[in-house]
């Protein structure tokens, strides 16, 4: 699983997982988080990488191997949202075109600074096929659980189905 996600506006603050007070990511992040779905435990690699210009290649590198890229824009930093555009773009040129799309807005512990509504990220989420939405405070935790379940669920979903296609 990729987070990658624009420099500007501090916008994941890992979603949680990372140790609180962790300033933005430097290159690449690195960390695993265990989730339970029906009564497996599936482990996710999470690879948060830094959106600055001088590590593109890297992340790039990472979209190759990933089976699910969440994107991450802060809803009080307009700037954030007004880049996913060129986020997509590298994930349709170098990701696997199967991959699990999920568009995130978060920091909605800020309301009073809110620049993006809610209906505008569904909606770009909705335009540009992304297999889920949702919005989320990494300060609170609001959604975040919710979001890694998702992931996984979806994910050993996903691996059932292939594994029956393939069953004789």
């Amino acid at each position: 699983m990729v987070l990658p996600c624009p420099v500007m506006c501090d916008t994941n603050s890992s979603l949680g997982i990372f140790p609180p007070g962790q300033s933005a990511t430097i290159g690449v992040d690195f960390m695993i988080k265990t989730v339970k779905v029906n009564d497996d435990k599936i482990k996710l690699q999470i690879w948060d990488t830094a959106g600055q210009e001088r590590f593109r290649s890297i992340t790039q590198s990472y979209y190759r191997s990933a089976h699910a890229i969440v994107l991450v824009y802060d809803v009080a930093c307009q700037p954030s949202f007004d880049c996913l555009p060129e986020w997509l773009g590298e994930i349709e040129q170098y990701a696997n075109r199967r991959v699990l799309k999920i568009l995130v807005g978060n920091k909605i512990d800020k309301a009073d600074e809110r620049e993006i509504p809610e209906r505008i990220g569904k909606n770009f989420a909705d335009a540009n096929a992304f297999d889920y939405f949702l919005e989320t405070s990494a300060l609170d935790a609001t959604n975040v659980d919710t979001l890694f379940h998702e992931v996984a669920t979806r994910l050993t979903n996903d691996m059932k189905k292939s594994d029956e296609r393939y069953s004789f």
